[in-house]
């Protein structure tokens, strides 16, 4: 499952969250190699128009070489928590800038 709340965002931003959720479709299945993200609930919750969040549940375990893997697909800086969801899940959130394309970093 997979919902985005865009409300207060600008059209530029719009269309930068359009092309991050598409990078996400098209890339999470082959950087996911332990299957640990793809298939599990996830969403998108723009914040104040300016950032967006991304949020996995239901994720049972992840490792450092599968948060920078989301990180390259996301292609700019942003943050990573993980936090347990119940005794055997996670909560997996990537927190990503909106509102400067000039906060993108070089990704590889």
């Amino acid at each position: 499952m997979t919902e985005s709340r865009e409300g207060g965002t600008d059209a530029t931003m719009r269309v930068r969250l359009a092309d991050l959720q598409e990078r996400m479709r098209t890339q999470l299945r082959s950087v996911d190699a332990h299957q640990r993200l793809v298939g599990r609930p996830f969403s998108y919750n723009v914040i104040a128009g300016q950032t967006v969040e991304i949020v996995f549940r239901e994720v049972p375990s992840i490792d450092e070489s599968d948060v920078l893997a989301i990180k390259q697909i996301i292609g700019e800086t942003c943050f990573c928590t993980v936090t347990p969801e119940t005794a055997e899940t996670l909560t997996v959130r990537f927190v990503v800038p909106l509102k400067e394309a000039s906060t993108q970093r070089p990704v590889g």
